[in-house]
């Protein structure tokens, strides 16, 4: 689907797609239900809204800090150049780095990091630093963290 382009969701459409954002594991029959209709139908709306791109993905999202991640960290980069290409390599071999944004002002990339500990963060942000001049905020706390896209 263009990026410009906005399907026209129903109530039923809204409604699955809620309920999938608060528990991405119901079953068609669950959602079904949900929805009063019948688990072909509810099937056909989730094929349609997954062919329009509406629908991405289903992912298990995980406790950063429960599998030994206990900092979370923003990192801005000025990068230098136009060759994005040493920037993929560095993402690539850095699996820390969970989220990359081609950003405006004065920076070019927002990074989101999970590290260890500060010498792990040190060692993850020495990385991101050989590419250009960059900016590290620390997470304290998250009050809101993962918000579901109102789809309305």
């Amino acid at each position: 689907m263009a990026s410009d382009a906005r399907l026209d969701l129903d109530g039923t459409d809204r409604a699955l797609i809620a309920a999938l954002q608060r528990d991405g594991r119901l079953s068609i029959a669950e959602l079904g239900r949900l929805v009063s209709m019948s688990p072909s139908a509810t099937g056909e709306r989730l094929r349609r809204l997954t062919e329009a791109g509406v629908i991405t993905g289903y992912v298990a999202t995980l406790s950063p800090a429960a599998l030994g991640y206990s900092i979370t960290a923003f990192v801005r980069l000025a990068y230098p150049t136009g060759n994005y290409d040493p920037l993929h390599r560095v993402l690539d071999s850095t699996p820390e780095v969970v989220e990359a944004h081609h950003v405006t002002g004065d920076d070019c990339f927002l990074f989101k990091v999970h590290a260890r500990g500060m010498l792990d963060l040190e060692r993850i942000t020495g990385r991101l630093a050989a590419l250009g001049s960059i900016t590290t905020s620390v997470v304290y706390s998250s009050p809101l963290d993962g918000r579901a896209l109102d789809p309305a």
